[in-house]
C-alpha cells in the first residue's frame, strides 16, 4: 500500500513538470502568433486611424501582455532581452504623461479654465496610452522571437501583408468604383488600398521592402528564391509608383541606393574560418611547425573561399542595377504626367508666397513655419504631446478655412510638441539605434544577419519619409517599425544555442 502511494506520487512529480511546460509552450506560441495577428488585422481598418479601432488594438495589446505576466508567473522568470531601443519611448511616454497633468484652474467669465503643459491634456493621456501599447507590442516581440523559425515567419507574414495591401490597392485603381470598395470610406481617387492617404501606404511599403532585399540579397545561398522576391518587389514598387506618393517614391529610391552600398560592404566582420583555421583543423595562429605543412594549403581555400564571394557579389550587384535600371524605367512608364504634375505640385508648395485663392496655408512650407513658431513660443517642454492640433492655430497664418493637423513633418513635430526634452530623447534613441545597430550585424549571422540589414534598409526609408509627412500616426505602421526595432533588439540565436549546449 504505502510502495503504492509512493510510485503514484513520484508519477505526479513527474506529469507536473511536463504539464507546466506545455502550458508555457501554449503561452508562449499564443503571444508570439497573436501578435503577428494584431499586425495583420490592424492593416485592415483604414490602418487603424478611429478611436474605436485604436481602442480595440490597445485592449488585445495589453490582453498579452496579461499572458506574458502569467507565463512569467508558471515559469519563474521574468526574463525581458534587450530593451535598449524601449528606454527613450517610456521616457517619451513619460513626458506625455507630465505634460497631461493639469497644474491650476482659474475661473474667467464663468467658464472654468484648466492650466497644464499640454494644449490638449486629453489626447496627451491617450497619446500616452497608445504609444504604451506599442512600447509593449515591441517588447513582446523581442521576448517571444525566440527561434530562427518565428523570425522567419514574423518576417515573411509582413511581407506578404505588405504585398497583400499593394494588389489590394493596384486592384481599387484598375476597377471602377463609386463610394466605398470592400471598406466604406474609400473613396475613388482618393487615398490607396486600405489607407485614407497614400502617403501612409508607402510607409508600410518601404518597410517591407526593406526586409524583402534583405532576405533576398543580403545572406548566402537560396538563390532560386531570388525570382519570388523581385516579383514581389516589382508589385511593391509598382504599387508605390501608381499611388503617386512622392515622400514615397523619394524614400525608397533613397533605399535602394543605400541597400546597395550596404550590401557591397556588409561582408560579416566576425572570424572568417578560412582564414582563421588550417585545412586540418588547426588554429592558423597556431606553432610553425604545426601549421608549416598546411599553409599552401591555406592560402589555396582562401583564394577559392574570396573567389566564390566575389562571383557571388558580383551577380548580387548585376542584380540590383537591374533591378534600380527597372524601377527607373517603371517610374517614368506608370507615373508619366501624374508625376510630373506632382513634381510642380511640390515646387508651388516650397515657393515663398502662397497663391491659393482662399488662402488656406495648407502647404508644408506654411506648416512648417507655424510650426517652427510653435517651439520658439514652447522650447522647453513643448506645446504637448497630441495637442499639436489645438496650439497651431495660434500660429498658423491662414483664412482658417483649413486648420493643420499634423506637421507633415514627425522631426518638427516632435520638437513643437515635445520641446528642447524632445529633441534630447530624439537624439537618445537616434544614439541607442545606431549602437544596436552595430551590435546586431556583428553578432548574428545568416538568416538573422540578413533580416537585421533588411529592417535597417526599411528604417532609413522611414527616416527620410517622415521629414515630409507623418505616416508614423498610422497604427499599423508604427506596429510594424516595433517589429523592425524588435528584429534588431534580437540576441544571436547561434550564441544563445551555443550557451544551452554549453
Amino acid at each position: 500500500m504505502e510502495a503504492s502511494f509512493i510510485q503514484s506520487a513520484s508519477a505526479n512529480a513527474q506529469t507536473q513538470p511536463k504539464q507546466r511546460t506545455r502550458a508555457l509552450a501554449l503561452i508562449e506560441g499564443a503571444i508570439f502568433y497573436g501578435l503577428i495577428a494584431v499586425i495583420v488585422f490592424t492593416a485592415i481598418p483604414y490602418g487603424t486611424v478611429d478611436p474605436w479601432s485604436q481602442a480595440v488594438f490597445e485592449i488585445v495589446v495589453f490582453l498579452l501582455g496579461l499572458f506574458w505576466v502569467v507565463h512569467c508567473l508558471l515559469a519563474g522568470s521574468w526574463r525581458v532581452g534587450n530593451v535598449r531601443l524601449v528606454f527613450p519611448m517610456i521616457a517619451l511616454v513619460g513626458l506625455a504623461i507630465l505634460q497631461s497633468f493639469v497644474w491650476s484652474q482659474t475661473d474667467q467669465a464663468g467658464t472654468k479654465v484648466l492650466w497644464s503643459l499640454s494644449a490638449d491634456p486629453f489626447e496627451s493621456r491617450a497619446l500616452a496610452l497608445r504609444v504604451s501599447a506599442l512600447i509593449l507590442a515591441c517588447v513582446l516581440f523581442i521576448r517571444f522571437t525566440i527561434s530562427k523559425q518565428r523570425l522567419n515567419f514574423m518576417v515573411h507574414a509582413i511581407i506578404t501583408l505588405a504585398i497583400a495591401c499593394a494588389l489590394f490597392g493596384i486592384a481599387r485603381q484598375a476597377l471602377p468604383h463609386g463610394e466605398g470598395f470592400l471598406l466604406a470610406r474609400l473613396k475613388s481617387g482618393s487615398g490607396y488600398a486600405q489607407f485614407i492617404n497614400k502617403d501612409h501606404f508607402s510607409y508600410l511599403m518601404e518597410m517591407a521592402f526593406g526586409l524583402m532585399v534583405g532576405v533576398a540579397f543580403m545572406r548566402s545561398g537560396r538563390r532560386e528564391r531570388i525570382p519570388l522576391y523581385l516579383s514581389g518587389l516589382v508589385v511593391i514598387w509598382a504599387a508605390l509608383v501608381l499611388s503617386l506618393s512622392r515622400g514615397g517614391l523619394l524614400a525608397m529610391s533613397i533605399q535602394t541606393i543605400f541597400a546597395g552600398l550596404l550590401f557591397l560592404n556588409s561582408r560579416n566582420p566576425r572570424r572568417d574560418p578560412v582564414a582563421s583555421t588550417t585545412p586540418s583543423g588547426l588554429p592558423a595562429w597556431g606553432p610553425r611547425s604545426a601549421r608549416g605543412s598546411d599553409t599552401r594549403a591555406t592560402v589555396t581555400a582562401s583564394e577559392d573561399h574570396r573567389l566564390t564571394w566575389l562571383r557571388s557579389t558580383i551577380a548580387k550587384a548585376f542584380m540590383i542595377g537591374v533591378l534600380l535600371i527597372t524601377i527607373v524605367a517603371g517610374v517614368a512608364w506608370l507615373g508619366g504626367d501624374q508625376l510630373a504634375t506632382g513634381v510642380e505640385t511640390a515646387s508651388i508648395e516650397m515657393a515663398g508666397t502662397d497663391t491659393s485663392e482662399l488662402h488656406e496655408a495648407a502647404r508644408r512650407r506654411d506648416i512648417w513655419r507655424a510650426s517652427w513658431r510653435m517651439f520658439v513660443k514652447h522650447p522647453i517642454a513643448g506645446a504637448g504631446l497630441g495637442g499639436y492640433w489645438a496650439e497651431l492655430p495660434s500660429f498658423h497664418e491662414g483664412s482658417g478655412v483649413l486648420t493643420p493637423q499634423q506637421a507633415h513633418n514627425d522631426y518638427l513635430e516632435v520638437l513643437a510638441s515635445a520641446g528642447l526634452i524632445g529633441a534630447v530623447l530624439l537624439v537618445w534613441f537616434a544614439i541607442v539605434l545606431v549602437k544596436q545597430t552595430r551590435r546586431s550585424i556583428r553578432a548574428s549571422e545568416g538568416f538573422q544577419r540578413a533580416v537585421s540589414l533588411g529592417a535597417i534598409v526599411g528604417l532609413a526609408g522611414i527616416a527620410v519619409h517622415s521629414v515630409v509627412d507623418f505616416g508614423l500616426h498610422i497604427t499599423v505602421n508604427a506596429l510594424v517599425l516595433m517589429a523592425l526595432l524588435a528584429i534588431l533588439s534580437l540576441n544571436s540565436f547561434e550564441e544563445s544555442e551555443l550557451q544551452i549546449e554549453n
